[in-house]
């Protein structure tokens, strides 16, 4: 036994202080790219493009950028320039011997949006997004244009391979970065699709009506592919209600009017816009995004505005002293709406780098006050559209209640066929063939029928008189009433949208009742 021990030992050899690895610089990103973008799909792939881009977002609702050009070329580059403020090319303090943009291509968490000094509101705000893309690309070049002077610097792989040089003079400002993804991350087969990046371009400019973007794309890539174009100007004024209304284009609506809004948050820097509407055909979305970063697995901001528009619309029920309201949740309001939704805030916080899920806590409080003020008075101010949404989330609450009874009286049917209703006195012939069910007035009745019946092929189900009025009572009385489901249960062929002829379990039904007020 000592033996074996010891020759586990050796099989694993010396463990010491040079097995240590550390990892410098960008290292760490080309060795596990997935913790930085996700993986190396062609999904994650495009993930760098939207670090890029979400740094020109940034300048340009600063307040310091209005123009983004986005061209996709051959040989799978990507070009981004933007006219903002330009890159910092002077020397870094703290690494004096680089300029301030080899520090953001080359340093992992270094960039100006920690302090919120520079930015108030960003979306690359972990100082990481293009340093990744620069350690994932096989080349890549930034151009700079600041104060009159025209800069460039050349990387490869994470590595400048040459210092950054002045280019001459220039009277453009901003930053061009023009990359292509590393084959040895991606794999040779990886290509940028141009109606994924045209589409993010799009989005872009939907998120912030105070932005154009140039969109180009090489003639040769779009072969086979619709409704991309060659070069456009991006340009969205009303912001994400042509958003939504490019988004639902030619479908139906329930009303007309659409739930739109941009609201400054009151005890904090930051803002949230929306745009909702109901289509007809019940089948909806929400896009939400933070900082102009769509954010496709929700968070906190997505929360608030649906605890604000469920608030507001159980509120209003109230108001007219609708009672049906009472019954109405959360999907029965939104499952079928089409929403838009974007925040601005102050350092926030998302799960994981590739930022697809909010976190911040105080997102849920800050939206969740202004939306609900605003949809209060919407509603109010739109009466004959807030009543008609009410109905339609009446009518979804009720069907949903429907569908759950349903469920249950299916369930039950299939495996408790002769235990309920518990007063069925039902025939022994498996077939509905020749059967009968009476149903009769009263235990007294049933227990009289019972003994005098064939049980081969008649069935009895005894039910209390004046059992409902159900020209005039409401659906939750219809399902709370056990009578009726006793009588649902033994015909077995469902009700409404759910009746089916063929599965009545009985050929004949045979009511025998006194002729009084009872038996009516």
């Amino acid at each position: 036994m000592a033996d074996l021990f010891q020759q586990n030992t050796a099989r694993r050899g010396d463990y010491t202080a040079k097995d240590i690895e550390v990892l410098e610089g960008l290292e760490p990103v080309r060795r596990r790219p997935g913790m930085y973008i996700g993986g190396t799909d062609e999904r994650a792939m495009h993930h760098l493009i939207a670090e890029v881009l979400d740094n020109s977002m940034d300048e340009a609702v600063a307040g310091y950028a209005s123009i983004i050009e986005v061209h996709l070329g051959k040989d799978n580059e990507v070009s981004i320039r933007d006219n903002g403020r330009g890159m910092p090319i002077d020397p870094h303090p703290k690494f004096k011997k680089k300029s301030a943009v080899e520090v953001i291509m080359t340093t992992l968490h270094s960039g100006g949006k920690f302090g919120g000094k520079v930015y108030q509101t960003s979306g690359g705000l972990h100082g990481v997004g293009v340093s990744v893309v620069n350690a994932l690309s096989s080349a890549l070049t930034v151009e700079v244009h600041r104060d009159k002077t025209a800069w460039v610097q050349n990387y490869s792989r994470g590595a400048a391979k040459s210092p950054l040089k002045k280019q001459g003079s220039t009277n453009r400002r901003g930053t061009l970065v023009r990359f292509t993804p590393d084959t040895k991350i991606f794999g040779d087969n990886a290509k940028f699709n141009p109606a994924t990046v045209y589409r993010m371009a799009r989005s872009k400019a939907y998120l912030f009506e105070g932005v154009r973007i140039k969109w180009s794309c090489d003639a040769g890539l779009l072969k086979g592919i619709e409704g991309v174009p060659e070069s456009a100007e991006i340009h969205f004024p009303q912001g994400l209600t042509d958003y939504l209304a490019h988004a639902t284009d030619g479908r139906k609506k329930v009303a007309d009017a659409v739930f739109h809004g941009t609201a400054k948050f009151s005890d904090e820097d930051g803002r949230v816009e929306w745009a909702m509407c109901w289509p007809e055909d019940g089948e909806g979305f929400l896009n939400s995004y933070c900082n102009t970063v769509p954010t496709p697995e929700g968070g906190t901001h997505e929360q608030g505005f649906k605890t604000a528009l469920l608030r507001g619309l159980k509120a209003y029920g109230e108001l007219i002293n609708n009672k049906r309201a009472s019954i109405v949740t959360g999907e029965d309001l939104w499952g079928g709406a089409c929403m838009m939704l974007s925040v601005f805030i102050r350092d926030p916080q998302f799960q994981g780098q590739t930022k697809e899920k909010l976190v911040s806590v105080n997102a849920a409080r800050l939206v969740e006050t202004v939306v609900k003020d605003h949809f209060d008075h919407w509603l109010s101010g739109n009466r004959e559209t807030a009543e008609i949404i009410l109905d339609v989330a009446i009518q979804n609450a009720e069907e949903r209640q429907r569908k759950k009874q349903d469920k249950e009286l299916t369930r039950k049917s299939a495996t408790k066929k002769l235990r309920l209703p518990g007063k069925l006195a039902d025939c022994t012939k498996a077939e509905a063939e020749d059967t009968e069910l009476f149903i009769v007035e009263g235990d007294s009745a049933g227990g009289s029928a019972k003994q005098a019946r064939r049980r081969d092929t008649q069935a009895i189900l005894p039910l209390r008189g004046k059992i409902l009025n159900v020209a005039s009572a409401s659906d939750e009385k219809l399902r709370a009433n056990q009578e009726l489901q006793d009588l649902i249960e033994a015909l077995g062929c469902g009700i409404r949208d759910k009746f089916d002829e063929k599965k009545l379990r009985y050929e004949k039904i045979i009511i025998m009742t006194d002729a009084d007020v009872d038996g009516a």
